[in-house]
């Protein structure tokens, strides 16, 4: 029989790193991308038009229809569940996400397997080359080369 559990470590790092993301959807428009060896897909998120609910005792951060991530208990003693589209990512702790800088805005590249999401909050609306600034957004913490993903965490 498995057993869940939240320990106060996982708390503390997966409610900060929560934190963070809350902090980014205060931003007008919050663009999100999920990027991996076969491609790129982008979306853009306006906060005025869809609903942010930070619901803090569940440790839950939910964006209309679109975004959900939450903290929830594992056998690992907690993991940080981040759903887009289609996409489910899970975060078990450090080494896992970075903070990433560009002059357009800043965010955090969640890691999985081959694959990255990043969550980006714009300073303002990008008009033209969204694929450009996010590209250069994720490059800060992850590269492909020959399929292989190399990534530079920030914890």
């Amino acid at each position: 029989m498995a057993v869940s559990n939240l320990d106060t470590h996982a708390l503390f790092v997966l409610g900060d790193l929560r934190a963070k993301l809350v902090k980014l959807f205060q931003s007008r428009f919050v663009y999100v991308a999920e990027q991996s060896p076969d491609g790129v897909y982008m979306a853009e998120i306006d906060t005025e038009s869809n609903l942010v609910v930070d619901d803090k005792p569940r440790l839950e951060l939910k964006v209309g229809d679109h975004f959900r991530a939450a903290v929830l208990p594992s056998r690992e003693g907690g993991k940080f569940e981040l759903r887009f589209r289609d996409v489910k990512k899970t975060v078990y702790g450090l080494g896992e996400y970075a903070f990433v800088e560009v002059p357009e805005g800043h965010g955090i590249v969640f890691k999985e397997g081959q694959g990255v999401v990043l969550v980006f909050a714009a300073h303002e609306q990008i008009q033209t080359g969204l694929s450009k600034v996010l590209k250069a957004a994720v490059g800060k913490a992850a590269k492909w080369r020959k399929g292989e993903l190399t990534f530079r965490a920030s914890e």
